[in-house]
């Protein structure tokens, strides 16, 4: 018998902390986000704090969660990869366009991941295979979908995507990483 008590506080906190959440654009509980993105962390490692970061990898960054609750309730490795997968916002934001501030934000984004220890990028890889998924099926939807994103554009959206698949291009011995560099490359290359 396996010790899921690690995964299971990880998912009560994160539903606390989501709470009423939904994604964008559609009605279901974002809950689903993070905990699709821990699926796909276990399917390349059986790693409770990885599969525990990866339920928890938004809340810092999306609700008033701090990296400090994370470190006294889940310990320093889970919050420092929480640290390595959320987005920051910089002072000087301010005054930004949505897209400049998004923009700025993810190149910072994208320079971690390719310093990252190889543990914080599983976790990336998990949420990043995850949005694309849902980027993928509701491409579809043409123009009115991609400018309801912070990017702007397909093209900058493109940008970003495409910049991942090479940050996380050391797991490309992964199937989730395959997995994602097709859709990435379907959609954007």
């Amino acid at each position: 018998m396996h010790d899921t008590s690690l995964f299971e506080k990880a998912v009560a906190f994160a539903s606390d902390a989501h709470s009423g959440d939904v994604r964008r654009g559609k009605n279901i509980p974002y809950l689903l986000h993070p905990l699709e993105a821990a699926v796909i962390v276990s399917s390349v490692s059986e790693d409770p704090e990885l599969i525990a970061a990866a339920v928890l990898h938004d809340v810092v960054e999306d609700t008033p969660i701090t990296l400090e609750m994370i470190k006294d309730k889940f310990g320093s490795r889970i919050a420092e990869i929480v640290d390595i997968n959320t987005d920051r916002y910089p002072a000087s934001d301010a005054g930004l366009s949505a897209h400049d501030s998004w923009h700025i934000r993810k190149e910072d984004c994208l320079k971690r991941l390719l310093s990252a220890p190889r543990d914080a990028k599983i976790v990336a890889l998990g949420d990043k295979l995850s949005n694309m998924r849902a980027i993928s099926r509701d491409a579809v939807r043409g123009d009115i979908f991609w400018s309801s994103f912070k990017a702007g554009s397909r093209e900058a959206l493109g940008w970003y995507y495409l910049g991942l698949a090479d940050a996380l291009s050391d797991l490309s011995d992964l199937e989730p990483w395959k997995e994602f560099s097709a859709l990435t490359a379907k959609l954007f290359g």
